[in-house]
C-alpha cells in the first residue's frame, strides 16, 4: 500500500476542493456595503508615529526577557545614546508607515552595541498602537536580521 506523507494528502485535497468549487457553477458575489465598511476597509493609515526615543524602554525590556528567558544570559540594555532617525516610510506609498532608527547600547557586558529597530503603525499587539521590531549587533542570537542586523534597517 502507497504512504502519502500528510501535507501532500493536505495539498491534494485543497486542489481538489479548489477544482469541485470552481466547477460548482455558483457566480461570484462583490462584497455589500457591510463588509466594505466593516471587514475590508483597506490601508487607512495615518502616519502618526511617535519618535525614536519612545520605543527604547521596551527594546531594553524586550532584550532583557530574550536573553533570560531563550539564551540563559542575564545582559540588559543599561542605556542608549546617539539616538536617530534613519528613515521614514521609505517604501511604496499605501504600505504600512514605518519610523526606521538606530541607537548605541550600554550593555551590561561592558560593551556598547548598535541596534537598529523600526516603529510601525498599527503593529503592536494584536494589530492596535505602534510596535517595534529590534536587533542588536553582535547579539542578533538566532540570526533573525543577519547580517549584522542589516535586514532591520531600511
Amino acid at each position: 500500500m502507497l504512504r502519502v506523507p500528510g501535507r501532500m494528502r493536505a495539498m491534494a485535497f485543497g486542489v481538489l476542493a479548489t477544482f469541485v468549487f470552481g466547477l460548482s457553477g455558483a457566480p461570484v458575489q462583490a462584497a455589500n456595503v457591510l463588509e466594505k465598511l466593516v471587514y475590508m476597509s483597506g490601508a487607512n493609515f495615518d502616519g502618526d508615529l511617535p519618535a525614536c526615543e519612545a520605543a527604547l524602554g521596551k527594546i531594553a525590556s524586550r532584550f532583557a526577557h530574550k536573553e533570560s528567558r531563550y539564551w540563559n544570559s542575564n545582559l540588559e540594555i543599561l542605556g542608549f545614546e546617539k539616538v536617530r532617525q534613519t528613515a521614514f516610510s521609505p517604501w511604496a506609498k499605501n504600505t504600512i508607515p514605518r519610523r526606521f532608527c538606530s541607537a548605541v547600547a550600554f550593555v551590561s557586558d561592558g560593551r556598547k552595541h548598535r541596534v537598529d529597530y523600526w516603529i510601525g503603525e498599527d503593529t503592536g499587539t494584536i494589530g492596535l498602537g505602534w510596535g517595534v521590531e529590534w536587533c542588536v549587533a553582535g547579539l542578533d542570537r538566532n540570526w533573525a536580521y543577519n547580517p549584522a542586523c542589516k535586514m532591520a534597517r531600511p
